[in-house]
């Protein structure tokens, strides 16, 4: 249940209302629809406990809202899913599983857990909403604050705690995420005065916003980096997977597809470590490895194959024995077929950061997690022992 909005302060200054004609952040989706996504308004008081302060982002499928619990008198974030989406459920099913395998392991603390979860009805259905902490930047915004590419110095000690969180899951929760890229990595914050300091600002200088026809859309609140950055956190659990596998749905953004994920070969916690590496990839180089788009998930597949070829040499024919799409791309020794665009280079081509030393470490690095056959894919836990991951800031720590 959702109160109405308190009266805006005529001492404060008006925010900038934009043209109807503009679209505005989750507007800008093609399957956006104003009947899909809920209408909230900020001072907003759902389920009679947490009232909304400010729009902190938004999503393909959801929004997300700063609010203040006032049951506890804190800050917590609500994500607000649109209706009838399969995300939402099984996103809930799969955070109080997390929520129900409480364990000593130092990566627990480095997944987000859900703090509540209801639904509220709209006009047009039920939409699914879940409660967290409130998390700062993404990597993806760092690395944008960055210039396009994040230090290997900074970014280490955050791989290497990601690499904790994915043990965790991986090991203990029996998780997999399928979608582990730089946006669903977010930033823990020690000291919440960052969000004093927001909201003030946003008070002050009001975020554009649009209202059509009484529903209005808003900008997302602007957040500085803080000062002490927290831990690095896995979110966003929407697409992930409870148990060892193997699994047969379609999942992965097209460019972090792997092999067995385009060869349509059941799949594993695997696949998180080449998505895993790509990710580290577009941090440092500061571009993706996998480029190639074109309109449709199925009409890239073959240049994306022909990519890893490229990078890792033709896969082992012994994988065409569980590849439902083999023979459309491949032939009996793993050779492209006529017709698909080819690559020539090599990793070594391709890393345009690193050189001597370091760049050999760093491309061993990326050689144990993109490989054809996930079971020789390291693990998690043995990512964490690689001494270029490790460096100097690992030394310094213990």
């Amino acid at each position: 249940m959702t109160s109405p909005s308190p009266t805006q302060d005529a001492s404060l200054p008006e925010a900038e209302y934009l043209s109807g004609e503009v679209l505005l952040e989750e507007e800008s989706f093609s399957w956006y629809s104003p009947s899909k996504f809920y209408a909230i308004h900020i001072g907003d008081i759902v389920e009679s406990r947490y009232q909304v302060l400010a729009k902190l982002g938004y999503g393909s499928v959801s929004t997300a809202w700063l609010c203040k619990d006032m049951r506890e008198d804190k800050y917590v974030t609500l994500k607000v899913y649109m209706t009838g989406h399969r995300q939402a459920l099984n996103e809930a099913k799969v955070m109080n599983h997390l929520n129900s395998t409480p364990s000593d392991h130092p990566g627990a603390k480095l997944v987000r857990t859900m703090l509540d979860t209801f639904e509220i009805e709209g006009e047009h259905g039920k939409h699914v909403c879940m409660v967290y902490q409130p998390l700062s930047l993404s990597l993806r915004d760092i690395r944008t604050i960055a210039g396009g590419q994040v230090p290997a110095e900074i970014l280490k000690p955050m791989l290497y705690a990601m690499l904790l969180a994915l043990e965790y899951l991986h090991t203990v929760a029996h998780v997999v995420h399928t979608d582990i890229q730089d946006g669903n990595i977010m930033l823990s914050i020690d000291d919440e005065s960052i969000w004093d300091e927001a909201l003030e600002g946003e008070r002050q200088h009001p975020s554009p916003r649009k209202e059509v026809d009484g529903r209005t859309t808003y900008s997302s609140l602007e957040v500085d980096m803080p000062d002490d950055p927290g831990e690095p956190m896995i979110c966003d659990f929407g697409d992930a997977q409870i148990g060892a596998g193997p699994f047969k749905i379609e999942v992965m953004p097209d460019l972090y597809r792997a092999p067995e994920i385009v060869l349509g070969i059941p799949w594993n916690e695997k696949i998180d470590i080449w998505a895993f590496g790509l990710m580290i990839w577009d941090l440092v180089q500061g571009k993706h490895l996998f480029n190639e788009r074109l309109p449709t998930r199925e009409a890239s597949a073959g240049t994306h194959l022909s990519k890893m070829i490229a990078l890792m040499g033709p896969p082992p024919p012994d994988l065409a024995e569980n590849a439902g799409v083999w023979d459309k791309f491949l032939d009996a020794e793993g050779c492209l077929n006529p017709g698909i665009k080819t690559f020539q280079g090599s990793l070594e081509d391709e890393d345009e950061i690193f050189e001597g030393d370091e760049k050999t470490a760093f491309l061993s690095f990326t050689r144990k997690m993109l490989r054809w056959r996930p079971e020789d894919r390291l693990s998690a836990k043995e990512l964490l022992e690689d001494s270029w991951l490790r460096g100097d800031w690992y030394g310094a720590k213990t």
